[in-house]
């Protein structure tokens, strides 16, 4: 299973990064400016692509602190040196943890905190948890590419609305005693920071599949009709033959996406 994760972290990594919002890390600059070297703790940071995408962004020296609770997904998030934008080596450890049983003790001297592709997949006792501990630690906190529950395929079909539907009912559902928050997760959060007086920033940042992320676009398809599915068992007897108009719309280039996310910054007044 970690494999099949870490091949589809990789997969959607360059979408990711096309899709992130580059203005909210110009906000970020004059509150890095006054660290010498910032420290940067990346919470549930799987194989390491926030890393990845931000460090270049940043100039000079950069020490990063990533999380996770899968060890494999970790040692493949160091396998590979990160540089800073004036070619500076960045410093990189790795702990494993759940993310939301942190404390501020262990973002003790952090100049940033960040996230990315987590919120949806928290409750809502999770998300004030980790605001909370974000918000005490006094520092910035950038957290990207969170589903909203839009999604715009073109052509339109008639079964895409019903498949959203379950899909985005699928994101917050009840599993192992947890209810997710899902498409609501951004609003949340942003409640959260300013119940707490914490100043917060939200941008667009989806991805914007055509012909060139057809192997993004399948995969992608396949995972959001299959939790559809999953959710709403009565869609199956339409879902095979919706799958391969759909798959052979994909493999002809004529079906473009549109998946929304949203981007938020908490800190930067």
């Amino acid at each position: 299973m970690t494999r099949a994760f870490a091949d589809w972290l990789a997969l959607r990594e360059a979408a990711d990064a096309a899709a992130r919002a580059p203005e909210l890390v110009e906000h970020l600059r004059p509150h890095l400016a006054s660290a010498p070297r910032p420290v940067i703790h990346d919470l549930g940071s799987g194989t390491g692509s926030m890393a990845r995408w931000l460090a270049p962004r940043l100039p000079g020296p950069q020490h990063w602190v990533l999380y996770d609770r899968d060890a494999d997904l970790l040692a493949r998030a160091t396998a590979d040196p990160i540089r800073a934008a004036d070619g500076t080596p960045v410093t990189v450890e790795t702990r494993e943890r759940d993310i939301t049983r942190l404390t501020t003790e262990d973002l003790r001297g952090v100049s940033l905190i960040t996230a990315s592709a987590l919120l949806d997949m928290l409750t809502a006792d999770e998300v004030e948890r980790v605001v909370t501990t974000c918000a005490e630690a006094g520092c910035p906190t950038l957290l990207t590419i969170s589903v909203i529950g839009r999604v715009e395929l073109t052509p339109a079909d008639p079964l895409d609305a019903a498949v959203a539907a379950a899909f985005n009912a699928h994101q917050r559902r009840t599993t192992g005693g947890r209810t997710l928050l899902g498409p609501d997760a951004v609003g949340a959060c942003a409640d959260a920071f300013r119940r707490r007086g914490v100043p917060v920033a939200i941008r667009s940042s989806p991805w914007r599949l055509g012909v060139d992320q057809a192997d993004l676009t399948a995969e992608w398809f396949r995972g959001w009709l299959g939790a559809a599915c999953e959710q709403q068992p009565e869609l199956a007897g339409e879902a095979e033959a919706y799958a391969s108009r759909r798959l052979a719309e994909i493999a002809e280039g004529r079906l473009g996406a549109v998946v929304h996310h949203h981007d938020l910054l908490a800190g930067c007044p």
